[in-house]
């Protein structure tokens, strides 16, 4: 399925897990975390680290969410991703957005082919805020500048 595909049914999708949400408030994590729950989305955070994230009870792994989600956001760094990626298989999680700003090209080859054996659907290396309607106008800006650069997925 293509990149473009994958985002509008992930988007679709409005039970998932976040995993990586940062436990400090300013960080970009939080801010996407409350701009998806401001959009109706029921988002089970999951980071070992917090207790709650924004008074919502944090998970320490994707796999202890019940009932399962199939879907889930890694805001996670390179070095937790590929962890995180077969844990998602462990979870049941058939289809998972890896957060970036550039593109596939962000996106390890290790990853690629822990989501090829697992059967996971993987959107790679975008920011969802460039495909929410109604978005802040630097995001949007952002998704010009992709498309400029022939780099916004089709």
């Amino acid at each position: 399925m293509k990149p473009r595909d994958l985002i509008s049914e992930f988007l679709s999708v409005k039970r998932f897990a976040m995993a990586g949400v940062s436990r400090d408030r300013s960080e970009f994590s939080r801010k996407l975390f409350r701009e998806f729950r401001d959009r109706g989305y029921d988002i089970i955070p999951v980071n070992p680290g917090a207790d709650e994230i924004d008074g919502i009870r944090c998970l320490a792994h994707v796999r202890d969410i019940n009932p399962p989600v199939t879907a889930a956001l890694l805001m996670t760094s390179p070095s937790a991703t590929e962890d995180i990626l077969r844990e998602c298989a462990d979870g049941g999680v058939t289809l998972v957005w890896i957060y970036g700003i550039s593109g596939e090209k962000e996106i390890s080859p290790a990853a690629r082919k822990i989501c090829q054996e697992c059967g996971i659907e993987l959107v790679p290396g975008y920011c969802p805020y460039m495909f929410m309607p109604m978005t802040a106008f630097f995001h949007r800006i952002h998704g010009f500048a992709q498309r400029l650069l022939g780099s916004y997925p089709v």
